[in-house]
């Protein structure tokens, strides 16, 4: 029977490694069943035979605290470091694309942009997290080294691009922020313009007060006039009259004379 200290040496890790791949691959479990039977045997669960064909024992437990490190590094960190890489991604492409919408578009509100910053910087926290339990290449093969260091300087770099885009995001969005708010101070602008046109409108259709007084006081003075130019038709009227009486009067007064003398020379 081949007896391994504890699963934290050099074989007991290798040993961790290959149950998992029997359980995920040989087995056909699933992704949680795999990680949660590797875990338990990290952190206490050192009965092995259960998992694998051959006769092993593990001596010792290496506890909780360092056996849940041990199972971010040698399990979770290896399997699923690429997932948690291409969720990242998938987090720095939406953002991408609602900041880019956010820029030509008023459909997209600033805070989906917010949420979307908040997102990406929660999935960056958990790749910092998982990097933070990345194996040592001092006890892993010489292969394996050699890809863990390419694949940490492939993410460095991914790392650097998303930071740049990251940085030029932020760029957009303060502009898309200035803009905004240059945006704001005209359309108030263009509110008060508007406002007072209003008003000059209003008082331009109104009539002036003192206009209409002038026009009052010329009507009164119109009405006036109009009395006494009827006063002065009637006193025409009165003086034509009694030239017209006076006329007729003395043409009697003619024909009575004339007549009067006419009727003495006939008497003579």
């Amino acid at each position: 029977m081949k007896k391994i200290e504890n699963f934290g040496s050099i074989a007991g890790r290798e040993l961790l490694r290959r149950i998992y791949k029997d359980l995920r691959y040989d087995k056909q479990r699933g992704a949680i069943s795999s990680l949660f039977a590797t875990w338990r045997l990290a952190v206490g669960n050192i009965e092995v035979q259960k998992y694998v064909g051959d006769d092993v024992q593990v001596l010792h437990s290496i506890g909780m605290l360092k056996g849940t490190s041990l199972w971010l590094e040698e399990i979770f960190n290896r399997f699923f470091f690429s997932t948690i890489n291409s969720f990242v991604y998938f987090g720095a492409a939406i953002l991408l694309v609602i900041v880019g919408i956010r820029r030509f578009s008023d459909s997209v509100s600033d805070r989906l942009v917010i949420y979307g910053i908040i997102f990406e910087a929660a999935l960056l926290m958990l790749m910092f997290f998982i990097m933070l339990f990345t194996p040592n290449d001092e006890i892993s093969d010489s292969d394996s080294s050699g890809e863990t260091s390419q694949d940490q300087d492939e993410i460095i770099s991914e790392i650097g691009e998303i930071g740049r885009d990251f940085a030029t995001a932020t760029l957009q969005l303060e502009e898309i922020s200035a803009k905004i708010s240059d945006m704001l101070v005209t359309q108030n602008e263009t509110i008060e313009r508007m406002n007072s046109i209003a008003e000059s409108t209003i008082q331009m259709s109104l009539p002036n007060p003192n206009l209409i007084e002038i026009m009052r006081g010329t009507n009164a003075i119109l009405s006036e006039f109009n009395d006494k130019i009827k006063l002065l038709m009637s006193a025409v009227e009165k003086i034509r009259a009694e030239e017209i009486r006076s006329a007729v009067r003395a043409e009697l007064e003619t024909i009575l004379l004339a007549k009067y003398r006419d009727n003495e020379q006939q008497e003579k």
